[in-house]
């Protein structure tokens, strides 16, 4: 299965991400297309910032700015994207009309998983190093971050990684941490800093090959580090805190 493909499946499980694509071709605005979709400004950021990271590239391309909250458009591939899932919906519906008990949909229903992870970053494989009864899994990003993951041996053996293996990492914004220096770190750039001055900002951030982080940070820590949109900015998670999945 391609990256292409499963990420059409995914959307099809979430009614208004493909709504909200599907808005974005129309509307040619991320405002209009959220409203038209029935979601919050904030909510379709975060959605088609998910959707970008899972397919490791842009599906809209946005432009900052202007009446309306700036312009927006699919891009070649999120086209493409809209035109597999119209497929998959019409062999979706053959396939229901196959099913001949309510047993078979239930099961269906059980494999599908939603995730309330808000990072979650397509990769590969790059190295797997044994840590006794665990592995460290590297996972290239892009051409300059790397992300590590510490899962049990057991759970390498059960994914089949090896180098190249297409996974996708997932790990929450509390746990990734905004850092001034350190090895590992992931470089990028802060797009936007959302405090509304009840509870930890939001900082999300930009990578060099398109995907996009989002980090909690409390007031003190905010203050101190003076993130604007724009800057440079490195931010590091835990191994341990990060999950790995493969597309299926």
């Amino acid at each position: 299965m391609t990256l292409l493909t499963a990420l059409a499946q995914h959307i099809a499980r979430r009614p208004q991400r493909i709504a909200l694509l599907q808005q974005v071709a129309a509307q040619g605005s991320i405002t209009r297309a959220a409203k038209a979709a029935g979601l919050s400004y904030k909510a379709a950021w975060d959605a088609i910032d998910e959707l970008n990271n899972l397919a490791g590239q842009p599906l809209v391309e946005r432009s900052v700015g202007g009446k309306g909250g700036g312009g927006a458009r699919l891009s070649a591939t999120g086209e493409r994207l809209l035109q597999l899932y119209r497929r998959l919906e019409r062999l979706q519906e053959q396939l229901l009309e196959a099913a001949e008990q309510d047993d078979d949909l239930a099961l269906l229903g059980r494999l599908m998983l939603r995730t309330s992870a808000r990072n979650q970053l397509s990769g590969r494989v790059a190295a797997i190093r044994a840590q006794g009864r665990n592995d460290l899994i590297e996972i290239a990003l892009d051409d300059d971050n790397r992300l590590q993951a510490q899962i049990t041996h057991d759970s390498t053996e059960r994914l089949e990684l090896v180098v190249g293996t297409p996974v996708v990492a997932l790990f929450k914004a509390g746990c990734l941490e905004l850092v001034e220096t350190g090895d590992g770190a992931l470089r990028g750039t802060v797009e936007q800093v959302l405090a509304d001055g009840d509870g930890p900002a939001e900082v999300r951030i930009a990578l060099p090959g398109g995907q996009r982080l989002c980090a909690l940070v409390e007031a003190g820590r905010l203050s101190a580090l003076a993130p604007s949109a724009g800057r440079p900015v490195l931010a590091r998670v835990s191994p341990a805190q990060v999950l790995l999945g493969i597309p299926t």
